[in-house]
């Protein structure tokens, strides 16, 4: 019986082989066998060369018929299906493998039969001196365990060392750092053959560190002069020492030991380029590679892009947003621009902000890029300006020379009008009319071409006229050819344009206004009286009929000539205005002429007139010739005292005050004289200095109104006079109005009071005002006097000795108190300066008896002056 296989899988295990050759023998039983009789072995010792090569026929039992097929069913990758030589060292994993070998003669009972082999583990060699690079990260631990034959794949390994670098088979040479790390292979035992184990020992051994460079990245507009002595081991970092230099072809360097080179020479010798010098470090172990790093000297070429020109095309009108396209041509200045790639960066401003960098290409020094319509939403100026420009390949070390690069771009606004306001005032016939537009306009400055109809009193229709607005406000006339007839009008804007942009609307603005009729000026006169020179010139108008604001254009002719404008209000037909004095600066006759006659109310006037008067200015006479004058205040001088007088001359106190009647008190000041012509005409003033001298009152000197009067001699009136500061002499008076003068001999009086007077003798004038003394004659120094209290006195009325008087403690003593007592102790009398003499009586009311008797009593002084202490003492009273 033959048994095709075709559904196994391609790796079946063991059991399940089992199983099926053991259905498969179980249906041939009644066939005879000719594949021979199933057979197993186990080789456990996989590097004896002679268990490399196992011919599977000869270990089938029985008499197998040669010549039949084997399977490989678990795909071992070590049978020759052709020979049944079984190859154990190209076997890869261990494990247990069943092959068939099939007879194809259908009268044998049995042509399957099986071996079933069990390969054991094999580790390899264990490896003692493995060798790693630290730069490593994935060692395959596998090529240190030999290949006659290999180790085989389905054991693991294991991490004796601890390194924390095992990944599966490999090692991370980069985590486990240097030194010498052990790894063990295993291969699990399988059957009868037991476990077996390799042990790689790995050293990891350092890799050259070329260092950490950095690049000198230059624009050749940078001051290279700095850079003439350049040293590479100030670009280079943490490299292992003893590598050497080499460099591509500038001939900097002048051996491998050389870090020096000169920067400036090679900008100068080979220009703007990219120039690499390289230290290349050799390993400590070949198992490691040698390294290299490289420093670049990069020098970028500046491009200049002054003078370029940015176009951007083009304005549009309001009603194109949306619809426009936009492409912007920028061209190079007077520097060439290489052709190639270039990231630009471009700005816009305006009514938006925005913008954008992208990549375009030069070509012929001209490069075009669209702009989206989205960047130009608005009604504005938006200005484009390209803001960077830099090549997409290089290292930007150069900011180019951009300078102003830039366009405007104008999204004109529709000129609209409706909602403004049009401002026309009311004209008068056969006039030009101003029409103002303001308001809720969007008109910018400019010139517009308006549209417009005419109906009322005047009509027209599709008139056109030029409009100028300016600061928002446009203006344009209607001429007067249009304006014939007086009457109401109206005014319809239907069209407009700005002659700029050429931006376009229709329009529907409309205004009434009113042609305003001439005024009837037939009746008009005009009556001007003679005056003298510098007297204002009056005209009085008649015959203005209901007018009542008037503009008067007017000319002067003959001994003056001017021109004017003025405006004057009417009542009742009649006006007057006063001619400006600069129009009028000669004497003699002058014209008045009317040439014009506004109506201020309408503004509508009459012109071409001639309406005239004439009048005379006569001269003024001379001015009066005058000397200054001096008075004194006492004599009280008048108007009528002043020289020039009489009734062709007049005196006023100002230049421009009123007259002053003779009796007028004169004050110092100055004084005004004009003389007076027969027709009535006053000169010019003159001007006429008055003093009127009124000396200062003199000023008494600190305490110079005290004086000692137990001095001799007695003290006088000039002694006050030395006491008293003043211009001139001093006069003394003993009342302050029509008093006594005193002479200077005068011996002062204690407690009264003298009025002195400055005079000088220059002027013979006294001062108006005084200087009242009270003089004190009690300043008197107690040590240069002695005080005589006297012991008794006798007030029989004899005339001697009437009295109890301390002489001269007034003087002395000038707030002195006395108190007497009699024996009783009883007050009979007090006194002080005022009171100073007791003649017996008692002042008190304590005393019944007012008459003191014979006897002696006692006193009491007390001095009231400095710390000196009081006096006591007795007395005699002796009648």
């Amino acid at each position: 019986m033959y048994l095709k296989i075709t559904c196994l899988p391609q790796k079946a295990g063991f059991f399940q082989l089992l199983l099926f050759t053991f259905f498969l023998l179980s249906c041939n039983l009644t066939k005879a066998q000719c594949a021979g009789e199933d057979a197993s072995i186990t080789i456990c010792n996989i590097p004896d060369p002679a268990n490399q090569s196992i011919n599977l026929f000869n270990l089938l039992g029985g008499t197998p018929t040669p010549g039949g097929s084997w399977t490989d069913l678990q795909q071992s990758g070590g049978l020759n299906i052709s020979t049944g030589i079984l190859n154990v060292w190209s076997i890869n994993e261990s494990d247990t493998y069943v092959f068939v070998y099939t007879v194809n003669d259908a009268s044998c009972a049995d042509n399957v039969a099986t071996v079933t082999v069990t390969i054991g583990g094999y580790a390899g060699i264990s490896n003692p001196n493995a060798s790693a690079c630290d730069d490593n990260n994935s060692v395959n631990l596998f090529q240190f365990l030999g290949n006659f034959p290999n180790p085989q794949q389905n054991g693991y390994w294991r991490d004796d060392s601890g390194s924390g670098a095992l990944r599966g088979n490999f090692l991370d040479a980069t985590v486990s750092g240097l030194g010498t790390f052990s790894f063990t292979y295993t291969m699990p035992a399988i059957g009868s053959c037991p476990s077996v184990s390799a042990t790689v020992d790995v050293t990891v051994h350092p890799a050259p560190e070329p260092g950490v460079t950095s690049d000198l990245i230059l624009c050749d507009s940078d001051d290279m002069s700095i850079y003439t002595n350049l040293n590479l081991l100030d670009y280079i970092f943490g490299q292992d020492p003893g590598g050497k230099w080499s460099e591509g072809g500038t001939s900097e360097l002048s051996g491998p030991e050389d870090t020096f080179i000169n920067v400036q020479n090679i900008y100068n010798t080979f220009g703007p380029g990219e120039y690499g010098f390289t230290y290349t470090v050799q390993p400590s172990h070949p198992v490691c590679n040698p390294k290299s790093s490289t420093i670049k000297i990069i020098i970028e070429e500046q491009l200049d892009f002054t003078g370029s020109t940015l176009v951007i095309a083009s304005d549009i009108c309001e009603d194109e947003i949306g619809r426009a396209t936009f492409v912007a041509t920028l061209t190079q200045g007077l520097e060439n621009i290489p052709n190639g790639n270039y990231n630009l960066q471009y700005q816009i401003t305006g009514p938006i902000s925005s913008g954008n960098t992208i990549l375009v290409r030069f070509e012929n020094g001209v490069v075009t890029f669209p702009i989206p319509a989205i960047s130009f939403p608005f009604v504005g100026a938006y200005t484009v300006s390209i803001v960077n420009i830099h090549e997409t390949t290089g290292y930007n070390a150069c900011d180019h020379i951009i300078g102003d690069i830039s366009d405007i771009l104008n999204v004109y606004p529709l000129p609209k009008i409706n909602a403004g306001t049009l401002t026309i005032e009311n004209a008068c016939q056969e006039s030009d009319v101003e029409v103002r537009l303001s308001g809720n306009t969007n008109l910018a400055d400019g010139n517009y071409r308006i549209t417009y109809d005419l109906g009322g009193s005047n009509t027209a229709s599709a008139q056109q006229v030029i409009m100028t607005v300016v600061g928002g406000v446009g203006t344009f006339i209607l001429p007067s050819s249009l304006l014939s007839n007086p009457g109401n009008m109206t005014i319809v804007i239907t069209h407009i344009i700005n002659l700029q942009t050429l931006c376009e609307n229709t329009a529907s603005l409309s205004q009434s206004f009113i042609i305003l009729p001439k005024p009837d000026v037939s009746n008009v006169r005009v009556t001007i009286n003679d005056v003298c020179e510098n007297q204002p010139v009056i005209a009085n108008f008649s015959g203005f009929g209901m007018l009542t604001s008037i503009q008067i254009t007017y000319s002067l002719t003959g001994a003056n000539t001017a021109s004017g404008i003025v405006t004057i209000a009417a009542v009742n037909g009649t006006a007057v205005f006063t001619i400006p004095a600069n129009q009028l600066l000669n004497t003699g006759t002058t014209t008045f002429t009317i040439s014009e006659i506004v109506n201020n109310e309408t503004s509508c006037g009459a012109g071409n007139l001639s309406i005239t008067d004439s009048f005379t200015i006569y001269r003024l006479p001379e001015i009066p010739v005058v000397n200054n004058m001096e008075f004194c205040q006492s004599e009280n001088a008048t108007v009528a005292d002043l020289i020039p007088n009489g009734t062709s001359y007049i005196w006023y106190a100002s230049e421009s005050g009123p007259p002053l009647s003779s009796d007028t008190v004169l004050t110092s000041g100055n004084y005004y004289v004009a003389t007076v012509s027969p027709f009535g005409c006053v000169s010019q003033k003159a001007i006429v200095a008055v003093i009127i001298t009124d000396l200062p009152a003199p000023v008494l000197e600190t305490g110079g109104q005290n004086f000692c009067g137990l001095d001799s001699p007695a003290p006088t009136l000039a002694n006050l006079s030395a006491n008293v500061n003043g211009t001139g002499t001093i006069v003394w008076f003993d009342a302050l109005h029509n008093g006594n003068q005193l002479p200077d001999s005068q011996v002062l009086q204690d407690g009264m009071t003298y009025y002195g007077f400055d005079s000088s003798a220059t002027t013979g004038c006294i001062s108006e005002n005084a200087l009242a003394v009270t003089v004190s004659l009690s300043h008197c120094g107690e040590d240069e006097y002695e005080l005589m209290i006297p012991d008794g006195f006798s007030p029989n009325g004899d005339g001697i000795n009437d009295t109890f008087n301390i002489p001269n403690i007034e003087f002395l003593f000038p707030d002195f108190t006395l108190e007497i007592y009699n024996r009783y102790g009883n007050v009979m009398y007090k006194g002080n300066r005022n009171t100073p003499d007791w003649d017996g009586r008692s002042n008190q009311s304590t005393v019944i008896d007012g008459v003191a008797p014979n006897g002696v009593y006692f006193y009491i002084v007390n001095f009231n002056k400095g710390n000196k202490p009081a006096k006591q003492g007795r007395l005699y009273l002796n009648r």
